[in-house]
């Protein structure tokens, strides 16, 4: 439309104008209804651009990529066989930590459409089970429905099994979010009556170190949420009564974390399910409740002797406390089921076993009964459940690639951002960082630094040996940098920064040593203009800062410079893209105290200043600066654990999260949301589509490992109790 076909269309609405005539009119109303229509193509078509990330993180999380979690059932009476094994979940997603409900939900359910559409008549489904999942970049709880009106009853084959007709239902809304579209972690779901209780993290508990993970309940029907979890604690491993009267959960109370990474202080506290109320500790020391009847709860708890074990609670007027299995193996996670006296299911690890397996207790005879081992001995298994009946066995364990299972390996996986603007993916590997053209990235696989195109093709290993941390040289193409030795050493320890050419067309490419002597040199760091490096030393007996020449390093003719000196730990540097700072983490506020805070200063010594304060003795790790230098990544333990470390595999620091903060420290925002280790952040030159990227011929599926501290074998001595031993300090300083 020209402009006075514009200026023509306003008009039409002036009355001081000559009265046109109806075919005028006609005209004009043709020609404003196409304008209209023009502007709202032109809206739709830019709408996609208006959500478009402008940036993009990746980041490591330790075994994530190896999960490939399903839950899994199985047959609590007889010998556990192979064709027994149901799997539950859709052999897609990763889906755990599930929950039989006592009656069918169907009838609950504002939206049956997916249940309509299946084309499935009846209303009385064979198996059901509520579940945590994360698919399409979130965390969801999700209702299966499996149905066995399309199988022979009298096949028992395991493909039979693995065909049944399931139906998925998102219980929180199609988007996997709060209803107010906060992105958050879900975990350890329940049903009491029409409603869904959950932990999730989507409030801010509003102070550094104190856990967002809160107990909802979510009335099914409407959708309408209540906080059962009064505001300024953290609840954990929530369990509702058979009643449905009473919730009980693992909680620090008003006290809060305290840093551990194994087994948490926590109590036991029990409220009403209906709105939180009455709230009392009825035991101290325990975690991961469950209910036989509204008087008694089963928990665990490691024992003064060092082995965790499984405790029995009857709530009278006073509380008796009875421990239930033995030591002399770990057994924890426990579940039971309403009026079951007979037995409880627990996960377990044997000294004789790198396995966690799920096993039956038996409270009459106190004797265990394989459930998991004899059909798949090297497999771990997790958190059982039990079905109302007692009569099915629930648990989650890693697919692998048979048994129906189809997920690919993912290079970088997408995940929901809270902020529009920035595209967040989990990438395979430790310490990415990206090529300043972006279309590569470097990392690392104790041992070995490799290369891979950023569609998943071409990876390959440029240094064999032991190494940490990359970083890309920004004027000469193909030059990585790394650390050259082990990590979480003395300063004393022989490491050294190393620059590889990627390029070279060889195998191996040659590598060319920058530092002398050793003394724990390391997290590089190339200055904008290709000239310096930025460096973490202990030469001096301390890890301070230091800048050499980027070519020749220490041997050049420029020398070494000293960044920062004092008697504490200045590392994990980053230099900004403008050259006017360098981001750190350091512990000079309490040297050796186990705290990290995140500082910058200027290459020339000015100018330092702290940018984040996690809380007492807190971690704020890793940092990275964004492409326009006006926001920092990092790792932090700024809002603790989301989750009972010992219900997941492995992972050094279950309390990771990824976080984002200005430069000035203002606009400090959580990234990622769940239970495991996410590290090693880095901001991509150029922003990346929000989809995943496969690796063409995947990989390895279920091979994460178990808790370290679970291959302890404690002797029978007693030791004191965990929670006033030095709390452990997992190493994010390297």
């Amino acid at each position: 439309m020209t402009i006075s076909g514009w200026s023509l269309c306003l008009s039409s609405g002036n009355h001081t104008q000559e009265n046109p005539s109806p075919r005028e009119m006609n005209r004009i109303t043709i020609l404003c209804f196409c304008f209209f229509l023009k502007l709202i193509i032109i809206f739709v078509s830019a709408a996609p651009d208006l959500y478009r990330p402008t940036t993009s993180i990746i980041f490591t999380t330790l075994g994530r990529s190896d999960y490939a979690f399903d839950v899994f059932s199985l047959p609590a009476q007889g010998p556990s066989t192979v064709v027994d094994e149901l799997r539950i979940t859709d052999g897609q997603s990763v889906n755990f930590n599930g929950h039989f409900p006592a009656s069918p939900i169907v009838s609950m359910l504002p939206d049956r459409t997916l249940i309509e559409s299946s084309g499935l008549k009846r209303p009385d489904e064979s198996l059901q089970a509520v579940y945590v999942t994360e698919r399409n970049g979130s965390s969801s709880i999700y209702l299966d429905i499996i149905y066995y009106d399309k199988i022979p009853r009298n096949s028992r084959r395991r493909s039979a099994l693995e065909t049944a007709v399931r139906v998925e239902v998102p219980l929180l809304g199609t988007n996997s979010e709060q209803s107010d579209g906060r992105i958050s972690m879900k975990d350890r779901p329940s049903i009491v009556g029409e409603d869904l209780v959950y932990v999730s993290t989507h409030e801010d508990s509003g102070v550094p170190r104190k856990s967002w993970a809160a107990v909802y309940l979510t009335h099914l029907p409407t959708g309408s949420t209540m906080r059962l979890t009064p505001y300024g604690v953290a609840d954990y491993s929530p369990a509702v009564s058979p009643s449905g009267v009473w919730t009980a959960v693992a909680s620090y109370g008003e006290e809060g974390w305290g840093g551990e990474v194994e087994e948490l202080s926590t109590d036991i506290y029990v409220f009403r399910t209906r709105d939180g109320s009455e709230r009392m500790k009825v035991v101290e020391h325990g975690g991961w409740p469950c209910w036989v009847d509204d008087s008694t709860l089963f928990f665990h708890r490691r024992g003064g002797d060092g082995w965790w074990s499984i405790y029995r609670a009857i709530l009278t007027e006073s509380v008796v406390i009875e421990r239930v299995t033995p030591p002399g193996l770990h057994a924890f996670t426990p579940a039971t089921s309403p009026g079951n006296k007979n037995f409880i299911a627990v996960a377990t690890r044997r000294p004789d076993s790198d396995f966690r397996h799920i096993e039956l207790f038996d409270l009459l005879s106190n004797e265990f009964r394989a459930l998991t081992s004899p059909i798949s001995p090297q497999t771990h298994h997790f958190n059982p459940f039990i079905s109302p009946d007692s009569t099915q066995i629930g648990y989650h364990r890693c697919r692998g690639d048979s048994n129906g299972g189809k997920s690919p390996q993912l290079l970088l996986e997408n995940l929901k951002s809270p902020l529009p603007e920035i595209s967040l993916f989990r990438f395979d590997g430790s310490f990415p960082s990206f090529s300043p053209a972006g279309d590569r990235i470097a990392y690392i696989e104790f041992p070995g630094v490799y290369v891979v195109n950023r569609d998943g093709s071409g990876r390959r290993e440029v240094f064999s040996g032991m190494a940490f941390s990359t970083a890309w040289d920004r004027k000469r193409r193909g030059v990585v940098y790394t650390s050259a030795g082990p990590t979480f050493a003395s300063e004393r320890t022989e490491v050294d920064i190393i620059s590889i050419n990627v390029d070279d067309d060889v195998d191996q490419p040659s590598y060319k040593k920058l530092t002398t002597g050793g003394k724990n040199n390391a997290f590089p760091s190339p200055s904008p203009d290709g000239k310096w490096i930025a460096f973490r030393s202990g030469r001096s007996g301390h890890k301070n800062l230091y800048i050499m020449d980027a070519v020749e390093g220490e041997r050049g003719g420029n020398g070494i410079h000293r960044l920062t000196e004092g008697p504490w730990t200045d590392t994990m540097c980053n230099w900004s893209p403008d050259g006017d700072w360098i981001a750190f983490a350091s512990d000079r506020e309490n040297p050796g105290g186990g705290g990290f805070e995140l500082f910058v200063i200027h290459p020339n010594g000015t100018g330092l200043r702290k940018v984040v304060q996690s809380g007492s003795a807190g971690r704020t790790n890793h940092p990275w600066f964004s492409p326009d230098g006006k926001r920092i990544a990092f790792t932090s333990d700024y809002a603790a654990v989301s989750a009972e470390p010992i219900s997941n595999s492995h992972h050094y620091q279950p309390y990771g999260e990824i976080f984002v903060v200005n430069l000035d420290g203002s606009g400090l925002h959580r990234l990622t949301h769940n239970s495991y280790e996410d590290g090693t952040p880095a901001w991509a030159p150029n922003p990346i589509r929000p989809v995943d990227v496969k690796l063409p011929k995947g990989g390895p599926h279920c091979a994460f490992e178990d808790c370290h501290w679970l291959n302890n074998s404690p002797n029978h001595s007693v030791e004191a109790a965990p929670w006033l031993m030095a709390k452990p300090q997992c190493g994010m300083q390297a």
